[in-house]
């Protein structure tokens, strides 16, 4: 098996044409300077209205896509566009993960054109991105990032209003790290970029392509929609505006770590996931700014070659190849390939516990891949290791090592388990239409995460919600029959699975896995969303 790779939205499905023709039409800037608000007041808009960036109309986008084979993967993804979509950057004030007062950027993403669907009142869909370790990541920058190219085809040009935030710590927001899987933070973030946006809609000034249209406005219907780290973002947000009174009309989190403790301490049992040392830097960075107490000093949890600089490591303007190259992260070696060693005195199955998940050879198909997270210069040290099983042994989760209740530990101890703990979406209940979509196969964020929640939402649970409110969808499954709702992601996913494999084998797909189920599950939930 390779090394991992970081995650990516599958970008062969955005052709280059499609790139070029909204940068050619983008126009290059506001139609009016407006005013400049240097406040950072939670979801203020800093320029407003913010400038428009890059118009295209529906005949545009239909025949740019049509011309190739990419764009016909698009095309069949998404459907043919009927709206055109004027592309807008904003630059609004929220907070960091200590509550710090900071600024973002994102992309609104608006239908234009005569089809009815196009002008007047509309819904929005708050976009929830994945994660990324480029500094300068915008979903306002259709040209480079693929995830937004989808957003537009599947959403804006369907006749949604699109907010995506980059959420702050990326692109031109001035917090100097990203409050990665902070659930609290990360819900702010959305919210504020969603009272920007509002804000920006009913700006007059702002400008619009539809002449002799309806002015496009917000309808009051609120759907959310995210994958990977942006599943556990859009979790968070519902769950957030719920308890705030807030409407919220349908929600489809996707492929998202939402029980983080669970997770984190399958993770530590050895069950390391793809991209294990990506996110790990990623989460200890962003938990020691919102907590203070992940460590001491970083040498408490990483490995000496490791710990230097690595605070200010990610996100970053460099590669994540170029950081394997340089030695500043390990690609894959998570844990070390040798066993903690248990304390004195203690009883000699805790010392075989340790020896038999380092690494774990149960089940046998997953060995390989757990494999790939240990060998001998790994990113966290021993002693962090031992401290973190010691505590989950002493205050076990209820979904591992073993699944038993399926709820949160009752008390951990362990500094990274209680950030987990605070971060872990297992303690509520959604009171609106929630799809939970995935993939059973996926080795980056494993579909347990979907499982637990959906027993945790199915009676008789204490958290279980009225019958029909939570859906959940394996794209990595069968349809289950003609009337299947969901047989075109389905079949979707296997056609790519197998020209996945048939490429580059078993090992190559999996690769893959994680971002190429990605747009099939917002197809799915594009579905789910017409229906409320």
């Amino acid at each position: 098996m390779q090394a991992a790779r970081p995650l990516s939205w599958p970008h062969s499905l955005i052709p280059a044409a499609l790139a070029a023709l909204l940068t050619a039409c983008g126009g290059g800037g506001a139609t009016d300077s407006g005013t400049v608000n240097t406040s950072l007041a939670r979801g203020s808009l800093i320029q407003s209205p913010p400038p428009r960036l890059a118009p295209i109309s529906a005949a545009q986008l239909q025949a740019t896509l049509q011309a190739s084979t990419s764009g016909q993967g698009v095309l069949q993804i998404a459907g043919n566009p009927v709206c055109g979509v004027d592309l807008y950057y904003m630059n609004y004030g929220t907070v960091g993960g200590a509550n710090e007062p900071t600024n973002a950027t994102g992309a609104i993403m608006v239908p234009s054109g005569s089809a009815a669907q196009c002008s007047g009142a509309r819904p929005v869909v708050l976009w929830a991105h994945g994660t990324t370790t480029d500094r300068g990541y915008n979903m306002a920058d259709i040209q480079n990032n693929g995830e937004s190219a989808l957003a537009a085809a599947l959403f804006a040009a369907q006749g949604y209003i699109v907010v995506a935030p980059n959420y702050a710590g990326y692109d031109a927001s001035r917090l100097p790290y990203h409050p990665y899987l902070n659930a609290d933070q990360s819900s702010k973030d959305m919210i504020d970029a969603l009272t920007a946006a509002r804000a920006a809609l009913g700006d007059a000034r702002l400008a619009t392509t539809n002449t002799g249209a309806t002015r496009v406005s917000d309808n009051g219907k609120l759907y959310i929609f995210g994958y990977s780290q942006g599943g556990h973002v859009a979790m968070a947000t519902h769950r957030a505006l719920q308890a705030a009174g807030q409407t919220v009309t349908a929600t489809a989190p996707s492929a998202g770590p939402y029980a983080m403790l669970a997770f984190g301490d399958a993770v530590f049992y050895g069950n390391v996931n793809l991209g294990s040392t990506i996110f790990t830097p990623l989460l200890a960075t962003s938990y020691q700014k919102a907590y203070g107490n992940i460590y001491a000093q970083p040498t408490d949890l990483y490995t000496a070659q490791y710990a230097s600089g690595i605070e200010t490591l990610l996100p970053s303007t460099t590669s994540v190849t170029q950081i394997f190259q340089q030695g500043l992260l390990p690609a894959t070696q998570l844990f070390s390939s040798t066993p903690p060693t248990a304390p004195a005195g203690s009883p000699a199955q805790l010392q075989a516990t340790l020896n038999a998940i380092t690494p774990p050879t149960q089940p046998p198909a997953l060995a390989p891949l757990f494999a790939l997270g240990f060998g001998t210069t790994p990113l966290i040290n021993n002693n962090a290791r031992l401290a973190y099983l010691l505590d989950a042994i002493a205050n076990p989760d209820g979904a591992v090592p073993t699944l038993t209740t399926g709820a949160q530990a009752a008390n951990p101890q362990n500094p990274l388990r209680r950030a987990f703990k605070t971060n872990d979406l297992r303690n509520w209940t959604p009171a609106r239409p929630t799809l939970l979509c995935g993939g059973n196969g996926d080795p980056t964020v494993f579909f347990t995460n979907t499982q637990i929640m959906q027993g945790l939402w199915t009676a008789p649970s204490p958290l279980a919600p009225p019958a029909g409110i939570v859906t959940v969808l394996d794209v990595d499954s069968a349809p289950t029959g003609p009337t299947d709702p969901f047989a075109a992601a389905k079949l979707g996913f296997a056609q790519v699975k197998a020209a996945g494999i048939a490429a580059g084998g078993q090992s190559g797909w999996i690769q893959q896995y994680h971002g190429a189920a990605a747009p099939f599950c917002a197809a799915a939930a594009r579905g789910f969303f017409s229906q409320f």
